[in-house]
């Protein structure tokens, strides 16, 4: 018989990127107790990855659980970005509710709508949250109105468009039932989830199902599975099977080796976990998301949906320029195969294909962002590698069509620089689906266009806009390909032989565009060292010393004064290079270069074009 577990509730908090998701938990766990008095906690304590602090988004979902007067409320932070969009939809099998977070003055984005679908599809209740109401230009009475406007056009139910709304500032730490209210602290979010999230429902008599829906790793004791029991019990060392939904064939006799539940931070060892409890379980080796642990008597899989697929592809290889080796610590193909393959075992939206060549693999991702933080990571760790231009993945129908994927992108920039980005976006076959004006003096434009149109954009965005813009995509469908796309109008500076960038080189290099390297930089044959404004590429010499000779001008021993070059980050990189250049990746160095470094080879090969 089913039964309600009263004393346990599972939310997920989701919102767009930026709004607030990571500080609101933060402010849970501290005003429920989790920390003692007079720790010191730092900001965004979910963030645990050294990227996701650096660059303030949240790339992983955490589990974390704080205790509310006799309630245990399980709270899963999800992130932002559509590049991780993969993580948020697994998760949300394991709540009741979601806690929508939406900022009291840009009020509901691009990624709002996508989480919110994927929740009100999964019929949870929702409970919003209009956050940063102490801002000054907040606007809360209109942003009720668009996020009520969203859920109608989700097709919402009734019961959905009725849930409840809460005033918060995480950042102040308070929660009001009215904007007028005078509390100061987050008991009325408390109280609303409480009230307002469903109880686990479950079966404790029944046979035991648990859902697996995220992977965590950990070099200690491997995989860890994590998941919602949805009936029956677990304990330790109890005999159960791994089944999964999607691959009927798979039947694997296990047993549960430790238990954890999430209390704070902390993961707790238990004994036994009841229905309704969000539990971590370690020592299976075979465990994957989507499977279901059963009771051998009666094995079931609960359906998991399908996660989207991946958009957009790399080649990551071996690094094979004459200054490889020297700085990484990992470099040959076993390493990259090994760490390639070892990242499946906690990412769902990747994909790693072996080539025809040892030497190299195809990773597919859901974005830009999404691979070049796999790229960041594996540099931290010591690897050395190369990886190509970033390149989408087409489709076919049965009419033997070529299908490629489009993106909806909502650009919110000032007036003024409306003209540059409309005309930049349709000449990257972009089309211009509406214009609407926003508060602030900003405008709104919504384009569809392809992934490959936006590939390398981001940066161009950024300097067209003078960092006032902000641009948001999502995946929205495959449709018929819209024709060749030139991705860069410029062309790259290239050194023509091996050595040590020396001042007077530069200096005459400079006239030719713009550098990339200072003096004192190795360089090799076929690196790229600058960016040309013509659309050809130039080669030059950057290492040509002066010639003394026993006449001096009058002008000689003027000092020789460079531009600081350009140096470019990984995303700036992975934007810049064309579809003939590779970046070479290294701990402590990012260079580009061309795929063939032999002049005479490179020029034969662009005949045969």
């Amino acid at each position: 018989m089913k039964m309600k577990r009263e004393d346990v509730r599972n939310i997920a908090i989701i919102a767009h990127v930026d709004h607030g998701k990571t500080t609101l938990v933060d402010q849970l766990l501290r005003q429920s107790g989790v920390f003692r008095v007079g720790q010191e906690v730092q900001e965004r304590v979910m963030d645990s990855n050294d990227i996701e602090r650096e660059r303030g988004i949240t790339i992983l979902s955490k589990n974390t659980a704080v205790f509310y007067k006799d309630t245990k409320i399980n709270i899963i932070d999800t992130p932002g970005h559509a590049d991780f969009g993969g993580e948020v939809e697994r998760v949300l099998k394991m709540v009741n509710g979601v806690v929508l977070v939406v900022d009291a003055y840009e009020g509901p984005m691009p990624q709002t709508k996508f989480v919110l679908q994927k929740a009100l599809e999964l019929d949870l209740s929702v409970i919003v949250c209009i956050n940063k109401v102490d801002r000054p230009e907040a606007r809360p009475s209109e942003v009720i109105d668009e996020t009520l406007e969203l859920m109608m056009d989700l097709d919402a139910s009734d019961e959905q468009l009725d849930c409840p709304f809460i005033f918060a500032s995480a950042r102040g730490g308070f929660a009001r039932y009215e904007m007028e209210d005078d509390n100061m602290d987050m008991s009325p979010l408390f109280e609303t989830i409480i009230k307002h999230t469903p109880a686990p429902e479950g079966d404790p008599d029944a046979d035991t199902q648990v859902l697996i829906s995220t992977i965590d790793y950990n070099e200690f004791v491997g995989r860890i599975g994590i998941g919602k029991v949805d009936n029956g019990g677990l304990k330790v060392n109890q005999e159960c099977v791994l089944v999964n939904h999607h691959d009927p064939d798979k039947f694997k006799k296990i047993k549960i080796g430790k238990l954890y539940e999430f209390d704070g931070l902390k993961r707790v060892e238990v004994q036994q976990a009841s229905v309704g409890s969000i539990v971590a379980i370690s020592g299976i080796a075979d465990i994957h998301i989507g499977d279901t642990i059963c009771s051998p008597d009666h094995p079931e899989a609960i359906p998991f949906q399908k996660i989207s697929e991946p958009t957009i592809a790399m080649y990551f290889m071996v690094n094979d320029s004459p200054l490889a080796g020297q700085e990484g610590k990992f470099i040959t193909s076993r390493h990259l195969r090994d760490r390639l393959f070892r990242e499946l075992n906690t990412d769902v939206s990747l994909r790693v294909e072996e080539t025809d060549s040892a030497d190299c693999f195809k990773v597919s991702g859901r974005g830009e962002l999404h691979l070049s933080v796999l790229i960041e990571n594996m540099r931290r760790e010591g690897f050395e590698f190369a990886v190509s231009k970033a390149e989408v993945l087409y489709r076919y129908d049965e009419r033997n069509r070529k299908l490629e994927p489009m993106e909806l992108a909502y650009v919110d920039v000032p007036e003024e620089y409306t003209g540059v980005v409309i005309q930049k976006l349709t000449s990257r076959k972009g089309a211009l689906q509406g214009m609407s004006q926003a508060a602030g003096g900003y405008s709104r434009l919504e384009f569809s266009i392809p992934s490959r149109g936006l590939i390398g954009y981001r940066g161009d965005f950024m300097t067209d806009t003078n960092g006032n813009g902000i641009l948001n995509t999502i995946f929205d469908e495959y449709a018929e390909y819209k024709g060749d796309l030139f991705y860069r109008q410029t062309g790259s500076l290239i050194a023509f032989e091996a050595g040590e960038a020396i001042t007077y080189g530069l200096f005459n290099a400079q006239e030719r565009g713009t550098l990339f390297i200072g003096p004192g930089t190795r360089v090799y044959s076929g690196m790229v060292v600058g960016q040309s404004p013509k659309a050809e590429d130039i080669e030059i010499n950057v290492c040509k010393t002066k010639k003394l000779t026993n006449t001096r001008s009058s002008s000689a021993d003027e000092a020789l004064k460079l531009t600081p070059p350009k140096i470019m980050s990984l995303e700036q990189a992975l934007d810049f290079i064309d579809t003939d250049e590779l970046l070479e990746v290294t701990p402590e160095s990012l260079r580009i270069r061309k795929k063939i470094l032999d002049p005479t080879m490179r020029k034969r090969a662009s005949f045969k074009k």
